[in-house]
């Protein structure tokens, strides 16, 4: 396998073990502010984005966000939502296959397939929405959206993270 395959069948995996069992409000928040707090500990400029389909539930910009970051969070949301999988996946599998979100017959206007946003997944309900952040390469923005994602949900981050 490639490093690509690695990181498709690692995403999938992702992806069905990061699922909650409820989400709420209250969830949203407290993921939220536990990602603001990865980014400020850090010193990391991004831009946190939740989403429940087409209602904002949490967004904050910390220092060093510029304009462009809130873009790249539409964007990259809107893909999500549109397909229920981890943006960072679809530009993995459309980059394979030698296709653009064009060939889809979407605009990069309106959807960007790269790592950031996630699915946020109930057991037996499917994708709700998205969390996204911008600022960081897209590799990294998908790992700190999964690395908040395993903690609070308990998962083993080592067992997870993109290597």
């Amino acid at each position: 396998m490639t490093m690509p395959d690695d990181d498709l069948a690692r995403i999938a995996e992702q992806e069905k073990v990061l699922c909650f069992d409820s989400f709420d409000l209250a969830t949203a928040w407290q993921l939220g502010k536990l990602l603001q707090e990865l980014g400020s500990e850090r010193g990391l400029g991004i831009a946190i984005d939740i989403n429940l389909h087409s209602m904002p539930v949490f967004y904050v910009a910390l220092p060093g966000v510029t304009p462009d970051n809130v873009q790249w969070v539409r964007r990259k949301r809107n893909l999500v939502l549109r397909y229920f999988r981890s943006s960072y996946a679809i530009g993995i599998d459309l980059k394979a296959k030698g296709k653009t979100i064009a060939d889809n017959g979407l605009s990069d206007a309106d959807y960007a397939p790269h790592g950031g946003s996630f699915p946020i997944n109930v057991k037996g309900t499917g994708c709700i929405g998205s969390v996204t952040v911008s600022g960081l390469p897209q590799r990294d923005d998908h790992n700190l959206v999964v690395e908040a994602l395993a903690l609070m949900l308990a998962k083993d981050l080592d067992a997870l993270r993109l290597a």
